[in-house]
This record gives C-alpha cells, structure tokens and sequence, in this order.
C-alpha cells in the first residue's frame, strides 16, 4: 500500500484496512475464512500493543493537556467516548509493557492478546516491583518465563501463575488495609439500565452479603418465580430504599440524599391511550432516562416543584417543593378510589378537589367581634414574611389587618353550640368522601 502514494506508515496503515473492510466474504469458504481470522487476531494484538504504547508515550509527555485534558484516560473517555475500565486499562498496558521487554516483543509481533497483557501487568506494579527489588528477584527472568506462558498456554493457565508468583512474592500477604482493595464502578447501557462492578475485601464482601441476605430471606413469598439474581438484585434495591427512607445519611448537596426526575408537565399529566408510558420523558439526577409512567409513580409520594423556563433557557421561576397528595387528602383519596392508583387513576386523581369549608353560625362573628373590642390587648407581632400583625383592636391606619384565627384561648367566653356530625377542621376533600365521612 505505501508504493501507491501515502507518505507515513498510519495513512499505509488506513488505506490496508479501508481496503480488507471492503472485501466480499460471501465467496470465501471454510480454510480461507479461518486463515483471514487468525491474521486479524495476530494484527489486532500488535494494533493494541502500540496502542498502549502510543497511550505511555502521550503520558509521559502530557500529550492531553494539549486537547484540554489532564490525564490520557480522561482524553481516550472524553474524545474517544471509551468506557471508564477500557481507558484505564489502556494505560495500565502501556506501563506494564514499558517494564516488561519481552512481553512488549511478543505483544508488538503479534503473538500475545492484550489479556494476556493485561494479567501479566500486575507484575510490573510499583508495589510488586519494589517486592521483588526487595527479595533479589530478577525481573527480566520473571518477564521471559511469564512471556512464555502467555504464548503457549491457555489464559486460565497464565492466571494461575501469575497468582503464583505474586502469592511467592509476598508470603505473608497484604496488609489488613480494605480500603484499598474496594472499587466500585457504576455505569449505564443505551436502555438506561444501570450496570456495576464492584470488587471487595472479604470482610466487606461479608458484611455486604449479609445485609443483602437478610433481606433476601424475608422477602420470599409463596410462589415467587424469580430467579437468586433477582431476589439479590430486588433485596439491594430495598436496602438502599431503607437507607433512604431512614433518613440518617449525610447530607448530600445541601439535602437529604433522595431521587430527583426532571420531566415537562405536559409528559407527566398525559395519561391518554396515545401517550402511552412516554418512554424517555423523564431524567434522573444521576443521568437515567425514565418513562412519563415511571415518573408518575416516584411523584406518587414524592415532592413536586415547578420550574418555569424563559426563552433563554434560564431558570424564571422554581417554586416550592409540595407533596402532590397531603397525608389527609391521600387518605380521603384512598377511602373514595379504595386503592393508591398509581397509574391506572391518575386522570382521576389529578382533578382537582372541592374545597369545603364549615361556615360559623349566624352572629358568631358579630359576638366575637363585639367582645374583642371590649378587651385591649397588646398587638402581637410576626414575622416579615407572614404579613402584617395581628391587632384585636381598630387601628387608625389604612393597611389591611388580618382578621384573628377563631381560637379558644381568645375568646373565654365564647358560647357552646350543639354537636353536629361535621368535620372538626377545614379539609381539601372531594364531595363523595365527604359524603362517605358524614354517613358514618
């Protein structure tokens, strides 16, 4: 390819795969195809090897800081959109083939994958290393014989020696230090599932499994079908729900740590046929994307806050977090549709409710103003935000005054009226529960 006019080795390089990617496979048979996949194999190892070499180069030389970028790793993420594990792995390969020669050859010609790579790695770590400097241990022997393992045993194989070796390197094992051997890393597929890997010690492995187990075993009811990944996966789910709900972790942001969606009102209200679950409606806090149904069931005992956006795309107005639902309207609710109805009543439980309000009996208003301007009380002040004072007595300005809430301890001689079977308090409720509360 270079006799036909490129001028470095990377645009030879691209023109050979540019012309492999447009070949026709469908006239190949059973020993061609075979012969083509194990020249792939052998150029896709040397294609990884210098790429982890090129990875230590641009390292070593804070090639990133040119592009805006601290790190390789955060380039090959940001520029690359390579997977966290991926790019640090990249750069791992780099160094471990930067002190291990011969397995830098084998890998640059071919004949070892970058797994092999990868395992092999952990010999050339700074703490592995300064073991073997330590003890005497010659590492171009260890590199050469671990080389050979790479090139002619199975990877099963190669893993159990190279546990060997650092299990021989270090007899009495690590220090009792968990904290560094715990990682956690958390990431998300196009469906919007969240997908993990994490890596504990075993004490914290031990406490873990508990904690899960004990929820596991008290959520196993008659007849359940799922399968022991899903009842882990459901009891790690209830264990963060109870860690939520408790409200003992630390604060995160300024807030409690809890579960915030960002969706339009017109998505969240739409419970039409048409709608339908208004898949990716919704966005979490930590970059989930929901449904408009799944929205509407974290809003059914969740707080809501309006945001009005300007033509700017700037913040007018965030309003106040409220709950959708009062505790005393969520129960009349309950008592009228006899169940929560998360979705199924949504349009329904959307309306909004009667206000009722129990009137005061003719001349009670006129008695109880007629005593308080007998009585010349001190005016009672409040706060700026909760408007102006209360003042039992007339007042020469012209600034509207609050009237005084009908409370006994002000009015000691207000008179007895007859029981009746009505609500005590004001309360937002539909007129059927009201109904339903007076008939019984």
């Amino acid at each position: 390819m270079c006799s036909t006019g490129c001028g470095t080795p990377v645009e030879c390089f691209t023109g050979a795969l540019r012309a492999l990617v447009g070949e026709d496979l469908s006239s190949s048979f059973g020993p061609a195809v075979l012969e083509r996949a194990t020249v792939l194999v052998g150029a896709r190892n040397v294609i990884d090897a210098e790429l982890a070499r090129t990875v230590r180069e641009g390292e070593l030389t804070k090639a990133s800081e040119h592009d805006g970028k601290a790190t390789m790793a955060s380039w090959l993420r940001g520029h690359h959109r390579l997977p966290q594990g991926a790019a640090s792995q990249l750069v791992r390969n780099g160094r471990a083939l930067e002190a291990l020669p011969a397995l830098a050859a084998a890998a640059r010609s071919g004949l070892v994958p970058p797994e092999a790579v990868r395992v092999v790695g952990q010999v050339a770590s700074p703490e592995h290393l300064a073991g073997a400097q330590a003890q005497g241990v010659d590492i171009a022997q260890v590199d050469e014989a671990l080389t050979a393992v790479a090139m002619n045993r199975p990877h099963e194989e190669l893993r159990q020696v190279v546990a060997h070796y650092l299990a021989r390197l270090d007899p009495d094992g690590p220090e009792p230090d968990p904290t560094e051997q715990r990682s956690l890393t958390v990431s998300r597929d196009a469906t919007g599932l969240v997908v993990g890997r994490f890596v504990l010690d075993a004490v914290g492995g031990e406490k873990v499994q508990a904690a899960i187990e004990s929820i596991l075993q008290a959520s196993r009811p008659a007849g359940d079908t799922r399968t022991r990944a899903q009842q882990a996966g459901d009891a790690l789910v209830q264990l963060a729900d109870n860690a939520l709900a408790s409200g003992s972790l630390p604060v995160l942001r300024g807030r409690k740590p809890h579960i915030g969606v960002l969706i339009d009102l017109e998505d969240l209200v739409d419970t039409t046929a048409e709608a339908g679950v208004g898949a990716g409606a919704g966005r979490t806090t930590f970059g989930g994307i929901i449904s408009a149904a799944k929205a509407r069931w974290l809003a059914c005992d969740g707080n809501v806050s309006r945001i009005v956006m300007g033509p700017d795309s700037r913040p007018l107005d965030v309003g106040r977090d409220k709950r959708s639902f009062p505790p005393h309207l969520r129960r009349a609710i309950e008592v009228r549709d006899h169940h929560c109805g998360v979705v199924e009543c949504a349009e329904r439980r959307l309306r909004r409710p009667q206000l009722l309000v129990r009137r005061a009996p003719p001349g009670a208003l006129d008695r109880r103003r007629r005593d308080l301007r007998g009585q010349r009380r001190p005016a009672v002040r409040t706060a700026p935000h909760q408007g102006p004072p209360r003042l039992p007595h007339r007042t020469n300005t012209r600034r509207p005054m609050a009237h005084l809430p009908p409370r006994r301890h002000r009015d000691p001689h207000r008179r007895t009226v007859p029981h009746r079977r009505l609500p005590r308090y004001t309360h937002l409720i539909s007129t059927d529960t009201a109904t339903a509360i007076n008939q019984k």
